[in-house]
């Protein structure tokens, strides 16, 4: 994370392989680097290896929760809406234009928006606007790599002057 980021991506914790290796969206079979880089925000597909260079495009990425966990469903609700707290208060501390939750279900809980849906939401947190993208998880069989590259080339359009 630095101050002022073009977008802050935020996953919902940590998993075993992530946590293992340091890096985020780690795990084999996590759409997220594939998706960022089909959405537009890299020019090549970058690995979780590669992370701290996204930072040299103002990007960056946080977790709602800090615990790492074999699968986010292992969260209780009491630890999803203290991590949206202190997530609120990295967010605005550090700036970012906007916030992507990567996960419809964690930012319900979080911010207790049970209708919310993908895109863009219509609070801010502090000035940073909020959007909402699927979980990238391998797990999450809801969304397609077509689906994710969609609506992350969504973001990159909206965000883009």
């Amino acid at each position: 994370m630095a101050p002022d980021l073009r977008v802050l991506f935020c996953g919902i914790n940590p998993g075993l392989y992530t946590a293992a290796v340091g890096h985020h969206f780690a795990r084999p079979g996590n759409r997220f680097w594939p998706a960022l880089h089909a959405g537009g925000f890299t020019d090549r597909q970058l690995s979780p290896f590669d992370e701290r260079e996204l930072l040299k495009s103002g990007y960056g990425i946080t977790n709602v929760v800090r615990r790492t966990t074999a699968t986010a469903d292992m969260l209780t609700q009491e630890e999803i809406v203290e991590g949206g707290r202190r997530l609120s208060v990295k967010v605005v501390r550090y700036r970012p234009r906007v916030l992507a939750i990567l996960g419809v279900g964690a930012y319900r809980v979080a911010f207790n928006k049970p209708k919310a849906g993908l895109g863009r939401q219509s609070e801010l947190i502090g000035g940073t606007v909020v959007w909402v993208l699927p979980n990238p998880s391998g797990l999450n069989a809801n969304y397609q790599a077509a689906d994710l590259a969609r609506l992350f080339r969504e973001l990159r359009e909206a965000i883009t002057p």
